[in-house]
C-alpha cells in the first residue's frame, strides 16, 4: 500500500495534457522538451535561492518576527 495520495482522473488528465502542450511547444521534439525544462527548473531553483537569501537578510534585520504559536 503506498503512502502517496492518488492522484485524480482530473489531476492525470491536466497533466497529460500539459505534458502534450510542452512537447508541442518544442515542435514534438522530446529532446528539446526535456532539455527546456531543465533550464526552467534550474531558473526557478536559481530564484527560490534568491528569494531565501533575501527572506534570510529581512529576518536578520527584523523585518519578520518568529512564530511563537
Amino acid at each position: 500500500m503506498s503512502s502517496r495520495p492518488s492522484a485524480s482522473t482530473e489531476d492525470i488528465d491536466t497533466l497529460e495534457a500539459a505534458v502534450d502542450e510542452a512537447i508541442a511547444a518544442c515542435g514534438g521534439n522530446k529532446r528539446a522538451t526535456i532539455r527546456a525544462l531543465i533550464v526552467a527548473n534550474d531558473y526557478l531553483e536559481n530564484e527560490v535561492g534568491e528569494l531565501m537569501k533575501a527572506v534570510s537578510r529581512a529576518y536578520v534585520r527584523g523585518r519578520f518576527n518568529t512564530y511563537t504559536g
